[in-house]
């Protein structure tokens, strides 16, 4: 019998060891370009056997690069796979395989496309793309927000400056290295770099130079940067194998040592067999514990980085971001067009910093904003900005021009709006006069547009989480204009809402379920909308305060006023010059108490907003009462507690 359990023993381990199935390489991303070919046609046949090709080379290549090229044009095919340097090649082998299917899954009939696994690349087009750098790609990043990032970049320095070399000299075969060195505290930074090995040494160089040159915008521990061309990774956890390397096969083979007789196997002892048992299950237990651990772990990490954002920021269109410095300005070149940050120029302070007034030697004006210094918040801010500013063009919202990195300097660059913020106007005893009904109507329907751009029109899904009247400028048509991105949250096409511990806004425009219970959805953007519609036609501030606190919010006060029948005494007495604009004063302080329903499924989205603003013929809905949560100067609800790690970008002001 005991000869009979050590065997069986053995057998369940390896059972165990084969459940645990071969590592999938994990999707990342694909660019699709211009051009498509039609179904069954020539480009279509090339390409199909060009795939055909390039995964029977990945069954006896062992270097991770493999290209092939079919037809003639203007039907030719060009296309190439780069694994990934440290993988073996069955994962190659696999990474490959998938990568066909995301490119007709992700990109179909495109004539033009690239796909980023984890450990593969594949590209194909019908133009040449061996032997010229391509940097137009991708980057991926994890959104923790570092605050020793500065440190952790000047730790990176000497492992960046060595991978870049070493990759870069490879010889044609491949250009790929690997590495770690200490970061700041007792964190180990694992870095690798890798081109396609038909570049020269410089075109590799360069190449990686402008991955580099990415890194500081993202302030992570974890950050992909995709090119065509090359790629680079760094993260504070291993994610290379060391030991597994693609490389050519050797030319000769070692001739094998001779065989020696084996000797004769001694006599059964049962003492060994005993020992064999106690050792394998001790294997076994201690196995099956550490999967057990590193289950939880896993699972707890992924859970708490969940509740913050998305673990995962995609970043699409680098080149919309950065465009290879064309966003990114010297520090120099602001600093002189505010005059040294001069106290002339000064146009306010914020929670993130102060603001100045610039100009450029070309004559024109910006804005720019200054990080405080050791502003954590902002650091935060600085980012969702140059982030997702970059990729929004509308109208109605406030134009990043640019952006400066220098040490612990953040610059973020602006088109000057000549009127400043909305509430100057509304809240101010005579300014308030030069807004009449046309232009407050005007106002009113800009920021409608650009909220209904944020939540379904631009390629982005974004809640702003901030809408109020001091976030939003005026030009000098008086064109409002969103501004202050920096707690705004990217939401994926498929997502409607998420849950958050980390509450940002101002007090009184925060919707119930996201000051309360951290239910984020564009539901609360047009709440905080509803407000400001309120604010705008009352000329009163959502908060009236009385030494220190508040005496009753509007929302309060003008339900109180429609469900009297009152809703005419709700309208700024500036605007009661005996025109027929009454009753559309009326139509609007309606929709405002539908934005602010207490319950968000009952409140419209913008689109219907927009059409409910551009049409007297739609009929509105009767609104229930609205929600009050700002009862207090310092709880939005004072009968019940605020959500854990409860924090405010602004506490209630008076904003006269």
């Amino acid at each position: 019998m005991l000869k009979i359990i050590p065997k069986s023993i053995l057998l369940l381990c390896f059972h165990l060891l084969t459940l645990i199935p071969p590592t999938k390489s994990r999707f990342l991303d694909t660019r699709c370009d211009d051009g498509n070919y039609t179904a069954n046609s020539n480009y279509q046949i090339n390409l199909n056997s060009v795939i055909s090709s390039l995964a029977s080379a990945t069954t006896t290549a062992t270097n991770g690069f493999f290209n092939r090229s079919a037809g003639q044009p203007p039907d030719t095919v060009n296309a190439f796979v780069l694994c990934r340097g440290d993988v073996d090649p069955d994962t190659c082998r696999r990474c490959v395989n998938d990568s066909f299917d995301m490119a007709e899954r992700y990109c179909p009939y495109r004539k033009r496309a690239t796909v980023w696994y984890d450990d593969c690349m594949l590209r194909f087009s019908n133009e040449t793309i061996l032997g010229s750098v391509d940097t137009n790609g991708r980057v991926i990043y994890t959104q923790d927000n570092l605050q020793n990032a500065d440190e952790l970049y000047q730790a990176m320095r000497p492992l960046i400056d060595r991978l870049k070399t070493e990759a870069a000299g490879g010889d044609s075969r491949r250009k790929f290295a690997s590495g770690d060195t200490p970061g700041p505290g007792f964190m180990t930074v694992y870095g690798v770099m890798q081109c396609t090995p038909e570049l020269s040494e410089d075109e590799c160089y360069n190449c990686l130079e402008s991955a580099v040159n990415q890194i500081p915008i993202y302030r992570s521990s974890d950050v992909r940067i995709l090119y065509p061309s090359c790629i680079l990774r760094y993260s504070s956890s291993r994610f290379f194998n060391a030991t597994v390397a693609l490389s050519p096969p050797p030319t000769e083979a070692l001739a094998p040592p001779p065989r020696l007789p084996l000797p004769s196997p001694p006599p059964p002892d049962n003492r060994n067999n005993k020992t064999i048992i106690i050792t394998v299950v001790t294997i076994t237990i201690i196995f099956m514990i550490l999967c057990l651990v590193f289950f939880c772990i896993f699972t707890r990490r992924k859970r708490k980085l969940g509740m913050n954002s998305n673990l995962v920021h995609e970043q699409g269109e680098v080149d919309e971001i950065s465009t290879a410095k064309s966003l990114q300005i010297s520090f120099d070149v602001i600093k002189a067009s505010t005059g040294n940050f001069s106290e002339n120029n000064k146009l306010g302070d914020g929670g993130f910093g102060v603001v100045y007034k610039g100009k450029l030697e070309n004559g024109k004006e910006i804005a720019v904003k200054r990080l405080s210094r050791g502003s954590g918040q902002g650091e935060q801010e600085f980012v969702n900005e140059v982030l997702l500013l970059a990729r929004l063009q509308h109208r109605n919202l406030v134009r990043l021009l640019g952006f400066s990195l220098e040490g612990s300097e953040r610059l973020l660059m602006y088109e000057f709006v000549q009127n400043a913020s909305l509430d100057k106007f509304i809240f101010h005893p005579a300014r308030r006069m030069i807004l009449n009904w046309e232009r407050r109507y005007k106002i009113i329907a800009g920021i409608a547009r650009g909220v209904l751009y944020l939540h379904e029109d631009s390629r982005l899904k974004i809640i702003h989480r901030d809408l109020k009247a001091s976030n939003v400028l005026l030009d000098a048509e008086m064109i409002p204009k969103i501004a202050d991105f920096g707690t705004a949250r990217l939401f994926t096409p498929e997502e409607s809402q998420a849950n958050t511990f980390r509450i940002v806004g101002t007090y009184g425009y925060m919707a119930p379920e996201y000051a309360l219970y951290g239910q984020l959805s564009v539901k609360s953007d047009v709440y905080s909308f509803g407000v400001l519609l309120l604010e705008i036609i009352t000329g009163r501030n959502n908060h009236t305060l009385q030494n220190g606190a508040v005496i009753e919010d509007l929302l309060s006060h003008a339900w109180k006023c429609w469900r009297n029948g009152r809703a005419a005494s709700l309208i700024d007495p500036t605007l009661k010059d005996g025109s027929n604009s009454i009753r559309d004063m009326i139509r609007c302080i309606h929709i405002g108490l539908l934005c602010v329903q207490e319950d968000a499924s009952d409140r419209p989205t913008m689109a219907s907003v927009v059409l409910m603003l551009g049409s007297s013929s739609i009929t509105l809905a009767v609104p229930s009462e609205p929600a009050f949560v700002t009862q207090t100067g310092t709880n939005p609800n004072p009968g019940k507690p605020l959500p854990k790690g409860y924090t405010s970008t602004t506490t209630i002001s008076n904003n006269l």
